[in-house]
């Protein structure tokens, strides 16, 4: 068995082999423009004074119209990225390795206060033999593809209402996020309806996910699933650094699969959260109560999470520290009539850093790390972790929510242990390279439920977006 002592010396050691990386290490985040795309406003464009001259800016704002009120913003994505893994589900599996490559062009039509926007993905998997999974590819496809219109109702808010396939992110992405770390990023089938004000904003939204195949053009609505939802947000201030936001989200799942069974779960989830960066010091915590019913149980789960940082801005190599830890509720009793496993209904993808064998359902974890700054443009993060059941009567999942171990057969409550090292550089504007070296080391729980080697993950990516 690979010590987890012995990875993480290898993993600071091998800081300096890896110095120039990206700004940003976190693969769900990373830097340049948006996840979803749509979200960006090059409209500024439409006046001469405000461009630089950069090479994307032809691209991003073409007009069509001498009035400026018809334009063409236009942009892509091409992204290759490399995952090694020895001992996959701690030995349990065969080791896996993979190349996972994606092209995402776009283009977004603004006629006044109308816009339609598409994009589509091709994508493709190389250098594996096992079955293709559908975060791995789709083949040719149409991920996003609405239609949306603007109008004004009242003082300085604004009403958009749109129809179609769309990425969506609420939040910080703890229960309807992109997939945007795995190769095929989770779009969902709906409508939405977003009023928007100086200092607050409401999001009303019923939605279908995208079930993906690996076959061109055969992606199609779910006819498991549905999502629906009201989410606030009240800036509390101008720049909207600092905020509170309070939800609703609504699931329906008609073949949910938890330790304690399968049937139909209806769950209904109510929280809030509160974020704010100064600059030096940031924050993020969250918390939620599910209520709902699974086949004749009813549910009651709940969970809480959150991070705190400091920026230590005017030493050298500008250290971050940040400290994350969530509690997340399992079942306590498989025989009861209630199910208290937590479903964090479309968590991110990476939910916790590139190796991420566990998913937010019954769940203590502590994540502590530590991020350098070489350059401006290099980021070098280490980070720890340990994982605990917060029910010893349930397993644990993964993230998408699968069951990874039953907990019937032990009472064990710790799951192990894990480093990561991750180095970042944004090369150009447009252009990410990165790397991650992690190991995720056994605990009682897993040596006495099955096979409990050192699950070893190393990662390059490369990203080109604009």
């Amino acid at each position: 068995m690979i010590k987890l002592s012995f990875v993480l010396a290898a993993t600071i050691a091998a800081t300096t082999t890896f110095v120039q990386a990206q700004v940003g290490t976190d693969v769900e985040r990373a830097p340049t423009l948006t996840n979803e795309r749509y979200r960006e406003d090059w409209s500024y464009l439409a006046d001469p004074s405000k461009r630089t001259g950069h090479w994307t800016e032809p691209f991003k704002y073409i007009p069509l119209q001498e009035q400026a009120l018809i334009y063409l913003a236009t942009g892509m994505e091409v992204r290759s990225r490399y995952e090694g893994y020895t001992n996959v589900n701690w030995g349990s599996a065969p080791n896996d390795s993979y190349i996972w490559h994606r092209f995402m062009p776009y283009a977004d039509l603004h006629a006044g206060k109308v816009r339609f926007f598409t994009q589509p993905i091709f994508s493709a998997i190389t250098g594996t033999n096992r079955p293709e999974r559908p975060v791995d590819t789709t083949g040719a496809d149409m991920l996003q593809a609405f239609g949306e219109i603007e109008m004004d109702v009242g003082d300085r808010s604004t009403l958009r209402m749109s129809a179609g396939r769309k990425l969506m992110s609420l939040g910080a992405g703890r229960f309807i996020d992109t997939r945007y770390g795995p190769n095929v990023p989770q779009a969902f089938d709906g409508l939405d309806a977003i009023v928007s004000g100086l200092d607050r904003q409401m999001t009303l939204f019923y939605a279908r996910p995208v079930d993906n195949f690996p076959g061109d053009f055969d992606d199609r609505v779910s006819r498991q699933k549905s999502v629906w939802g009201a989410y606030a947000t009240q800036w509390l201030r101008e720049n909207k650094s600092i905020g509170v936001d309070i939800y609703y989200l609504g699931l329906l799942d008609h073949d949910a699969v938890f330790d304690q069974g399968r049937g139909r779960e209806l769950a209904h989830t109510f929280g809030t959260r509160i974020f704010g960066d100064t600059g030096a010091w940031f924050w993020n915590v969250e918390g939620a109560l599910q209520r709902g019913t699974f086949g004749t149980q009813r549910v009651e789960a709940w969970g809480i999470g959150g991070e705190f940082g400091y920026r230590f801005l005017q030493m050298p190599l500008q250290p971050e520290l940040r400290f994350m830890s969530d509690v997340i509720s399992g079942d306590g009793n498989p025989d009861d009539s209630k199910l208290g496993t937590f479903n964090p209904l479309f968590p991110r993808g990476k939910y916790f850093g590139a190796l991420s064998p566990v998913g937010p359902h019954n769940l203590i974890q502590v994540r502590p790390s530590i991020t350098v700054y070489p350059r401006k443009d290099v980021a070098v993060s280490l980070t720890g972790a340990a994982y605990w059941r917060q029910s010893t009567a349930d397993g644990i999942y993964g993230v998408p929510g699968n069951l990874v171990r039953s907990g019937k057969g032990s009472d064990a409550r710790y799951i192990g242990h894990q480093v990561e090292l991750s180095v970042a550089w944004q090369a150009t504007a447009e252009l990410n390279l990165s790397a991650s070296l992690s190991a995720f080391e056994a605990g009682q729980f897993i040596s006495e439920t099955g096979p409990a080697q050192t699950i070893t993950l190393i990662s390059v990516m490369a990203n080109f977006r604009f």
